[in-house]
């Protein structure tokens, strides 16, 4: 079968990186893939919750249904102070030193974007000294400095500021001579990039199953699956991340199968048949477990999702920080996922 097409699969990320979608404000990315789609002459279907859902029919019996969420961390505007700063409520699982000094949009009600950066409340080493050095990243001391002539909260209200905007973070994408792949939200838009040079793929050779793609608005709090899933569905693959660090398995290089989660083992028959998957494509497999993570997967699960669920993913390093990870992960992700396609029922 017809490889990944890695050079519009990775066009198709840079884009998508650098459209801001935060949690709830994932509209714009949407219609990015939907424009991609259109052009490659794929209907979608849009869900009353936002996600998208797409098809390629297949040669024969079965259908396999791949989950990925176009939605990142970010937040909102939680209060605007007396200063003109703003304080923030957190949208998704981070931690607070994570973005400081990582720069935002917000996005107001009137369709205004303004600019700032993350701060804590004593960022000067030269004014603050040690209390700098102990201060805990936490919530109540970040703070949004406006790139903005704002002096007091009658400042940022004139700009259109208003409690509930979304902020979102400077994605920052770059490419390396090297292959490397660095930039916030990797989690999840290096999935949706496959899924769209998949679909390239499957056009030019259809899968022996019928393949369903299916891109959610709200994994990152919890919810992205919980509805959407094609009622027709006979396997579900969660692709997502792969989480490196220490006692792990993954890789940037390569593409992991998570066995098992915060919410439990994932389903052994179906992570058998991927490794057999693998094995026939010659892809080297990691295999990984996370004790801190859950997917869509495991949100189409809890929902009452009657089928086997997986998940698999390339290899990110720093996940939910600055991440990164390398083409070749990419394009082994790819490889696992036309190869299990490619077998029929």
């Amino acid at each position: 079968m017809t490889a990944l097409d890695l050079p519009y699969t990775l066009d198709v990320l840079l884009r998508l990186l650098d459209t801001p979608s935060p949690t709830g404000f994932t509209g714009a990315a949407v219609a990015l893939i939907e424009s991609e789609l259109s052009a490659l002459g794929v209907p979608s279907v849009r869900t009353r919750k936002g996600a998208l859902t797409w098809e390629i029919a297949g040669t024969g019996g079965g259908h396999v249904t791949f989950s990925g969420h176009v939605d990142t961390l970010g937040a909102m505007v939680r209060g605007i102070k007396g200063s003109g700063r703003l304080t923030l409520s957190a949208l998704g699982g981070y931690d607070w030193a994570t973005v400081e000094g990582e720069d935002v949009r917000v996005h107001t009600q009137s369709g205004r974007v303004v600019t700032g950066t993350v701060v804590n409340i004593r960022q000067s080493v030269h004014v603050y000294g040690a209390a700098l050095r102990e201060l805990k990243r936490e919530q109540s001391v970040m703070e949004v400095r406006l790139d903005e002539a704002v002096f007091s909260s009658a400042d940022a209200f004139a700009l259109g500021i208003s409690v509930g905007d979304f902020v979102s973070f400077d994605a920052r994408p770059r490419l390396t001579p090297a292959g490397y792949l660095k930039a916030r939200h990797l989690d999840n838009k290096a999935a949706v990039a496959v899924f769209l040079g998949l679909t390239r793929t499957l056009l030019q050779a259809p899968p022996a199953r019928t393949v369903a793609f299916h891109v959610t608005t709200y994994e990152e709090v919890g919810h992205g699956a919980a509805t959407g899933i094609p009622a027709h569905t006979d396997e579900l693959i969660a692709v997502d991340m792969a989480a490196i660090g220490d006692g792990q398995t993954s890789s940037e290089h390569h593409v992991t199968l998570c066995v098992a989660d915060s919410g439990g083992p994932y389903d052994h028959e179906l992570g058998n048949r991927i490794r057999a998957a693998a094995a026939r494509a010659g892809v080297p497999l990691r295999v990984d477990m996370y004790p801190y993570y859950a997917s869509d997967g495991t949100a189409a699960w809890r929902a009452g999702g009657d089928y086997p669920v997986a998940l698999i993913g390339p290899g990110v390093d720093a996940s939910h920080a600055y991440e990164r990870t390398h083409t070749d992960a990419l394009a082994a992700t790819g490889a696992l996922m036309l190869e299990y396609v490619r077998q029929g029922v």
